[in-house]
């Protein structure tokens, strides 16, 4: 099968060919027809993970991805040949990935049906994207008179992370350039802020004098994430998925600070499911490629940027 795959931690991903896998017990065997770009794909091939989990190499690049059950090991009975799935799909331990034809899940793990009027290409950008936004904004406690700010905004998690955040019906202001504005405020913001045209802090006070109960960063750097916690009301919560938050510190000065960590799993990926049928969260897809160009696309990416998701086609 083709693959994008590294031959070592740091390594350029290169197109390869690989043997197609086999699932063994509790495991299906989906052919991917999309797979999702996200910035934890870049990170792994770089080695993030090298330092808690032992990989196998070549090292198949990508967590996201789309597409069809074709086989399945012994004692497998929730998901059937034929299904339309979606999921996460990576596995360094066994050198497993989802820039692939062919990749291998528990059927415990974190996959689910796709959502019902969803094509492969627009499934297979919501699963780590979509999963982490539910949690973050879950996380953050909002809700009806509770005001947040999301930093990062324009990204595949900031994104949904709008949509859901205006869902609980909390007052949204969010990061975005003028060229994004108005893209942010129809998913739901009330008001944005360009880091490029100011003080983020000031601009948040001119719009909202009162402060933020809740920030969520899904972009930036350490300094940005303390700057911008000085925002926060007492009691208030920060939850960084790009781990950027330092809870000791935010506690010292008596807010929340959460680092997030958790992995997609089959439940939120189902609720997903339910809210992308219903009209509730989509997920703008900024650029679809093949396969054969995921080393162009990767590195795009981790030049930053992004206004939305890239999806690889691998059909």
């Amino acid at each position: 099968m083709r693959a994008i795959a590294v031959s070592e931690y740091g390594a350029t991903p290169a197109l390869t060919y690989l043997p197609r896998p086999e699932p063994g017990p509790g495991e299906i065997l989906v052919k991917l027809v999309a797979a999702g770009l996200n910035p934890h794909d870049w990170k792994i091939a770089d080695g993030m993970l090298k330092d808690t989990a032992d990989a196998a190499f070549p090292l198949v690049v990508g967590c996201d991805g789309a597409g069809v059950v074709e086989d399945a090991g012994p004692g497998v009975t929730r998901l059937r040949h034929g299904e339309q799935v979606y999921g996460v799909f990576t596995d360094v331990a066994r050198g497993r990935g989802s820039y692939a034809e062919y990749a291998i899940v528990r059927e415990d793990g974190p996959v689910a049906r796709m959502p019902a009027e969803t094509i492969y290409t627009h499934a297979a950008a919501v699963p780590t994207a979509c999963a982490t936004a539910l949690d973050v904004v879950e996380r953050a406690g909002l809700g009806e008179g509770r005001t947040v700010l999301i930093a990062g905004a324009t990204g595949g998690v900031g994104q949904a992370a709008v949509q859901l955040a205006a869902r609980t019906g909390a007052t949204v202001i969010a990061t975005a350039r003028a060229d994004a504005a108005g893209t942010i405020r129809r998913l739901g913001a009330a008001h944005t802020v360009d880091h490029s045209a100011g003080a983020l802090n000031d601009q948040v006070l001119a719009v909202h004098s009162a402060g933020i109960d809740a920030l969520i960063v899904t972009a930036g750097d350490t300094a940005r994430t303390t700057e911008l916690a000085r925002l926060l009301r007492p009691g208030g919560t920060c939850v960084s998925t790009v781990w950027t938050a330092d809870p000791d510190a935010m506690a010292d000065h008596g807010l929340h600070g959460v680092n997030h960590a958790d992995a997609p799993t089959a439940d939120a990926l189902e609720r997903v499911a339910h809210l992308v049928d219903a009209g509730e969260l989509r997920v703008h897809i900024e650029r679809e490629t093949t396969l054969e160009a995921a080393p162009d696309a990767l590195a795009r990416n981790r030049a930053g940027g992004a206004r939305g998701k890239t999806v690889l086609r691998i059909l």
